[in-house]
């Protein structure tokens, strides 16, 4: 059976690409669907931040292809787990649960690693900020890809 995982921000356009991108890149396709959404709907239907993509393409990702989408009630039963990469983000996707089971689905991704940090800062307004994003999406990443 396929276990279906979910990546949410807040717009659907920096951390939550990056992290579909990097987990398809480390999951066997047959064994792991992985989608991404945002809890707001600034963006739908539009493709990455363009710095996203270049720190994805840095990386030999591409994620330029992507498009943005809004997370919806119906994503609890389409996915087994949905991280969200915030504490605000995972409030907000918190509050559209409707039973226990939909509740512990939903995880903060840096929970799944052991570092000083548990949220991935949105880079939105820091140029500087993609690089660090991606590389604290690729440690937890890699440890979800282990326990997949």
């Amino acid at each position: 059976m396929k276990t279906n995982v979910l990546m949410v921000c807040l717009g659907n356009i920096c951390r939550s690409p990056l992290a579909e991108g990097i987990l398809q890149r480390k999951v066997n396709p047959e064994q792991v669907f992985v989608d991404s959404a945002g809890t707001g709907g600034y963006h739908i239907g539009k493709a990455p931040d363009p710095r996203s993509i270049a720190v994805a393409r840095k990386y030999g990702l591409h994620i330029e292809n992507q498009q943005c989408r809004q997370f919806q009630k119906s994503d609890f039963q389409k996915f087994d787990v949905i991280y969200a990469m915030d504490l605000s983000n995972f409030n907000n996707i918190l509050k559209l649960a409707e039973t226990p089971e939909d509740e512990n689905k939903v995880k903060l991704l840096l929970t799944e690693v052991d570092l000083p940090v548990i949220e991935v800062p949105d880079p939105y307004y820091d140029d500087n900020g993609f690089e660090k994003v991606y590389q604290l999406i690729d440690t937890a990443c890699t440890a979800i890809a282990k326990k997949l």
